[in-house]
């Protein structure tokens, strides 16, 4: 019998069922108790689909058909909610973080959590603060903050890891890598294993490649991105292939050479030929089957009066450019992952949790 989940409770033909805490199911009949835990899971439904209006229609029948349960968590979850339903985005974070604070034992709790996740989203897309109620400046920052409280405050649970993906994408959009790298690195050390883990070491190395900006800049991330990719390799071996980690490790090997050969040139414009003449032996030596080792050699065996000509020339390092041998020379930056990721990302998107609803729907 198939069977949707909804908030711990299910619908099945003419039948309710509700999740048990040891995984089990349990009918639920037409009694009191029945009637309440169902209306409390649509209370839940309701606030994780973003559907403010009926998400307060039944939380006052809730609470008049229920004045038991009435309480001051409910009364500050409404108070909350007033200021999510009139789009007072601010004003309703504030309230929900004294709710969340004051009131860690709630059965409100989660879903004060999904309402911050759905501000912090539209925050994270673009959406703008009001400011002395006229000016409307970026609250970009605020809702990587946001982000960063709910999974802090969720530990484990499913929306903590929805929200630092969340971010960790959105910093990816940005091309704040490192940013995302730190990200990911958190979500490694929370879920280490199955394929949340398997993901994070891959993004991890991503990351880290996609921050190199190329041979003006440093070169430190890319040692560590080709450590996580490795890793993952030896970790994950057919998944790797598939990938083609190897190119991406191959494409580390070519860009650090291609750093320490673009030093070697830099010493030649300015005159210094012994030092340039040290890299690109250097780069020729430890890489020798690399493109830049080609190019190095190619200097080491020019004449002196053939050096200073092919360093006038050759003044400035650009984004595509033509090595010594006549090679066209392309993708040497790592700024191409992100359209890889992002690809493989969409084709990954049923094992993400969907995010809930931007709280522009709030207008209904």
């Amino acid at each position: 019998m198939a069977i949707g989940a909804l908030s711990g409770v299910a619908r099945a033909a003419d039948q309710t069922w509700q999740l048990q805490p040891d995984g089990t199911w349990k009918t639920l009949g037409d009694d009191p108790q029945s009637r309440y835990v169902l209306a409390v899971a649509e209370v839940k439904t309701l606030i994780s689909t973003g559907k403010v209006a009926e998400a307060q229609a039944a939380l006052a029948k809730l609470k008049a058909d229920y004045p038991g349960l009435a309480g001051p968590d409910l009364d500050a979850f409404a108070a909350a909610e007033q200021f999510y339903a009139r789009r007072k985005w601010d004003s309703a974070i504030r309230k929900y973080d004294d709710f969340l604070d004051k009131h860690p034992d709630s059965w409100l709790f989660e879903s004060a959590l999904e309402r911050q996740y759905s501000v912090a989203t539209a925050f994270l897309n673009g959406e703008k603060r009001r400011v002395l109620r006229v000016i409307r400046l970026s609250a970009y920052e605020e809702g990587a903050t946001i982000m960063q409280k709910i999974a802090d405050r969720a530990g484990d649970a499913p929306i903590a890891r929805r929200s630092l993906i969340t971010l960790a994408r959105s910093y990816e959009q940005r091309d704040k890598y490192l940013d995302a790298y730190e990200i990911w690195s958190d979500i490694a050390s929370r879920w280490p294993t199955g394929q949340m883990g398997q993901t994070a070491l891959l993004e991890m190395a991503q990351s880290l490649h996609s921050a190199y900006k190329g041979p003006l800049y440093d070169h430190s991330p890319l040692a560590s991105a080709a450590s996580y990719y490795t890793n993952y390799k030896l970790r994950y071996p057919e998944d790797g292939k598939a990938r083609e980690i190897d190119k991406q490790i191959d494409m580390i090997t070519e860009q650090t050479a291609y750093k320490q050969y673009s030093l070697g040139r830099y010493y030649y414009r300015t005159g210094d030929h012994e030092a340039a003449r040290y890299y690109f032996r250097y780069v020729a030596d430890t890489w020798p089957g690399s493109t830049a080792a080609r190019m190095a050699g190619a200097w080491l065996k020019m004449e002196p009066q053939q050096m200073v000509e092919q360093a006038r020339r050759d003044r400035k390092p650009v984004h595509k450019a033509v090595d010594v041998t006549g090679r066209f020379l392309d993708k040497w930056f790592g700024i191409q992952y992100v359209t890889d990721r992002m690809r493989r990302g969409a084709a990954d998107a049923d094992k993400t949790p969907a995010p809930a609803p931007a709280p522009t729907e709030a207008r209904q």
